[in-house]
């Protein structure tokens, strides 16, 4: 035998030896464990990959990658072309048919029935064989698997939640912009759900919304996804549903589901749905505005009772375009110094004499100009704004009521509107009263004008709260009165000192005899409980004489002066007369 011979069969006996001594060590290492040739072939496997693949799939000739479904094979192959290229390990996750799953076909089979694992490819014996070692997986996977559906789906329904929500709308939209066809979003709210969680509690209230659930994803098809997007609402999203007919169709099916009677723990609840719909590309095109759009409709189908689908429609006045965006400038609005106060003069009805002025507030918007306050004080309400805004605005007036006096060499008062949420926080006595101490007025200077809806949310609150105003010696006016709470039994509970009749039932006068009978009404009642009043909306010579006529202590309104800057309202006060606060038809003569 010549020499190199020889060596070569030295080399293969080596390899052998080697890899006799490697099989025998295989059972020890991994969750499963394969030596194979270069080109994938399985050369022996350990006894518990045996145990997981069975002996018919590790026959002679084998291929590892036929172990593997069809969509993972491509990876494991290039992990053993690399392996081989590069002399070092390649990692690469992939599943690997059991043995239960290797009667299905080559196309893949049953995914589920297949077990993940990290392998790791290792060339060995020179290069001429390589190691490939597996880590089951499976378990790592179901849990991140199991902690991803928890942070897309809602925890009591499964349903989805809000994040995959606005993920499907997104998919939705992008392809409805392909297709060109429309869709649809259904907010949904059950109607007197609270009722359970009150009377029945939670438990049987979570019971009903799981039940809830259910019954609304039977009446969709697959391709439509029902989140759950908080408490007792669900929203739906309806491709290719966007003609009328198909909205009533599919919305009458939801309304129906939840209408029949819900059986929890011998328990048996009636709820209904108010349904709010909103269209693609008809009402908006992004998903931020559908949802809004969907659920001011569902609660314009609340406010009418219940039990019905609304689509939306642009005349219901839908959630204002800029809301967000005018927010955001409010608060940039404080730091800019951009809000200001007007004052209206409050008059003497019988010597046409300034005797106060209401404080009104306003904002100069550098782009926008001056920004009704009808659109900014309910966002300052809603987010909070209005417990800063109160406070600079009831400090600045008492401030300017000082100059006010002034100029008019005699006493006057100033007037303040507080807000719901002011009347509610609970600094409001020590903002009324840092205002006083800062500014010098005695209190029988300031009136603070209040709604009787205000006063009428927590009667017990308003009533201790008022006395301790009327400690610091405020007046306490009732602002737009008869329009709000009907009972006038608060009117002996509180110590209130002004009634203000509200411009509605001053506008048609003298010629209406109702609004005349509403107004006559008021002033002798205020004229047995020792109270003053003023007329607000006052724009007419004849509506003034009228009110005069009955009695009525002051009036405001266009016809005495409309809302001014202070120093309009300083040189009124210079001249005493209210004529110099006329708009120029009014003081023309004309009404």
């Amino acid at each position: 035998m010549r020499p190199s011979s020889t060596a070569a069969a030295n080399e293969d006996q080596r390899h052998a030896l080697q890899a006799a001594g490697l099989d025998e060590v295989m059972d020890a290492v991994g969750d499963v464990a394969f030596r194979l040739d270069p080109s994938g072939l399985i050369l022996h496997a350990s006894q518990r990959t045996r145990r997981f693949a069975g002996e018919r799939a590790l026959g002679a000739g084998s291929a590892l990658v036929a172990l593997a479904p069809e969509v993972d094979q491509a990876a494991l192959r290039a992990a053993i072309v690399d392996a081989c290229a590069r002399k070092e390990s390649v990692l690469v996750e992939l599943r690997l048919r059991g043995g239960a799953s290797h009667s299905t076909d080559d196309s893949g089979g049953d995914l589920d029935a297949c077990t993940w694992f990290e392998l790791r490819v290792t060339p060995i014996a020179g290069g001429h064989q390589l190691l490939a070692v597996g880590r089951d997986m499976s378990g790592q996977r179901a849990t991140e698997q199991r902690l991803r559906h928890m942070a897309t789906h809602d925890a009591l329904t499964e349903l989805p939640n809000r994040l995959l929500l606005s993920d499907r709308i997104r998919m939705v939209i992008a392809s409805a912009r392909r297709s060109g066809q429309g869709f649809s979003i259904a907010s949904i709210g059950l109607d007197g759900f609270k009722k359970v969680n009150d009377g029945l509690g939670h438990p049987v209230g979570d019971a009903v919304l799981r039940l809830a659930a259910a019954r609304l994803r039977g009446t969709l098809r697959d391709s439509d996804t029902l989140a759950r997007v908080g408490g007792d609402e669900f929203v739906a999203v309806l491709p290719a549903t966007a003609t009328p007919e198909q909205v009533k169709l599919v919305s009458g099916r939801m309304m129906a589901a939840l209408q029949s009677p819900f059986e929890v723990d011998k328990h048996t609840v009636y709820l209904g749905a108010s349904i709010g719909v909103s269209a693609y590309p008809e009402h908006a095109e992004d998903e931020v505005r559908l949802l809004a759009l969907a659920d001011a409709a569902m609660g314009r189908a609340k406010e009418s009772g219940g039990g019905r689908s609304v689509v939306y429609s642009p005349r219901d006045n839908g959630p204002p375009q800029h809301d967000i965006s005018l927010e955001a400038a409010m608060f940039q609005a404080v730091r800019e110094g951009e809000f200001l106060l007007y004052y209206q003069p409050i008059v003497c009805a019988s010597t046409r004499q300034i005797e106060g002025f209401e404080t009104l507030m306003r904002w100069k918007h550098p782009t926008l100009g001056m920004v009704p306050p009808v659109r900014f004080i309910p966002i300052a309400e809603t987010n909070g704004l209005i417990n800063l805004l109160g406070a600079w605005a009831l400090k600045a007036a008492l401030v300017q009521l000082r100059q006010f006096e002034e100029a008019a060499k005699r006493a006057l008062y100033i007037s303040v509107n507080i807000s719901p949420r002011q009347f509610r926080n609970d600094r409001f006595l020590t903002v009324l009263d840092d205002a006083l101490a800062f500014s010098g007025v005695p209190g029988e200077k300031l009136v603070l004008e209040i709604t009787e809806g205000t006063l009428m949310v927590d009667p017990l609150h308003a009533e201790a709260i008022l006395g301790k105003m009327a400690e610091r010696r405020a007046r306490i006016a009732i602002d737009d009165f008869g329009t709000g709470y009907s009972s006038l039994a608060y009117l002996k509970r509180f110590p209130i000192s002004v009634l203000k009749i509200d411009r509605a039932f001053i506008k048609d006068l003298p010629a209406s005899s109702k609004d005349a009978a509403i107004c006559n009404a008021v002033l002798d009642l205020a004229k047995h409980l020792d109270l003053s009043v003023v007329a607000e909306g006052v724009e007419t010579e004849d509506q003034l004489n009228y009110v005069e006529s009955r009695g009525c202590d002051y009036v405001q309104g266009y016809l005495t002066g409309k809302p001014m800057s202070a120093q309009v309202a300083i040189a009124a006060l210079t001249e005493n007369l209210h004529q110099a606060m006329l708009p120029d038809e009014l003081r023309a003569g004309q009404p």
